[in-house]
Formats: C-alpha cells, structure tokens, sequence
C-alpha cells in the first residue's frame, strides 16, 4: 500500500503535494485533539466508578459532602446508596439502582477505549501520509531547484 501511494504522489505537482500535506496535518491535528477529549472522558468515567464503589460501602444516614459543582459543595445525608442518578449527557439523568451505574459506566469505558484504539489506528495511517507527502515534495523541490538556478 506504501508503494502505490507513494506512486500516486509522485504523479502530483508540488502545489498538489503541498495541499495534500497541510490538509492531511490538519486531519491528524484533529485526531490528535478527540483521542485528547477520549483520554479525559475515559479518566472522568473512572473517577466516577471509583466514586460508586465509595458510596457503595457507605452506611445510610452517612453525612457527607454533596458536590454540586467542581468547587462547591454541600452537607448533606445518605438517604439510599444503593439509588443513584446517572449523568447520561446533556443535562439529563437517570436513576439507576448501583449494579446497573456501575454496570453503565464500565460499558462507557468500554466504548471510549474502542474508539480510542480505533483513532489511533486512523491518526497513524494519517500521520504515514502526510510524512510520504513530505518526503516526495521534498524530493520535487530538490529536483526544481537546479532547473532554477
């Protein structure tokens, strides 16, 4: 497959090669930036299974500090550890008895580390054309250049 790409570049002009290069870093820019957001979502997911199994081994009537935001917090009284609410996205959520929260966020996780291995798969073939792009315009250019003097 290297050879044949290599061989269709070869056939480009240099302008070409050049909008085939930046279009193809842009690409891998991007990718680069979702397995970033896959990373943090992934982290996020495990804190909060972490999180679960905490609240799991607490006693009812427990008084603990409820976070309403990442810096504000709130006293407040485990009534039931066993009924949680789920952040499904958007601003919704869900009650789910604590097998079944657990349960959601290790199939998350499980998705999220899917796709994670898919994009690095993707961004790697990306980041193997942009280099050949770069490789054959340099070559063009070398030949270009004594023609010009």
């Amino acid at each position: 497959m290297a050879m044949s790409v290599r061989g269709e570049m070869e056939k480009l002009s240099a302008e070409q090669l050049k909008a085939v290069k930046e279009q193809t870093d842009l690409e891998v820019n991007l990718l680069q930036d979702s397995l970033n957001n896959i990373r943090t979502a992934t982290t996020r997911l495990e804190l909060a299974s972490s999180a679960l199994h905490d609240l799991s081994l607490r006693p009812t009537g427990k008084k603990t500090l409820v976070p309403l935001t990442a810096s504000l917090y709130v006293p407040g009284t485990l009534q039931d550890p066993d009924q949680v609410l789920v952040d499904v996205g958007t601003g919704y959520f869900i009650e789910k008895n604590m097998p079944q929260a657990k349960d959601y966020c290790e199939r998350k996780i499980n998705l999220l580390k899917s796709n994670f291995e898919q994009l690095v798969e993707v961004a790697s073939k990306k980041k193997s054309i942009s280099d050949e792009a770069g490789l054959v315009l340099q070559a063009k250019l070398k030949q270009m250049a004594p023609t010009a003097q």
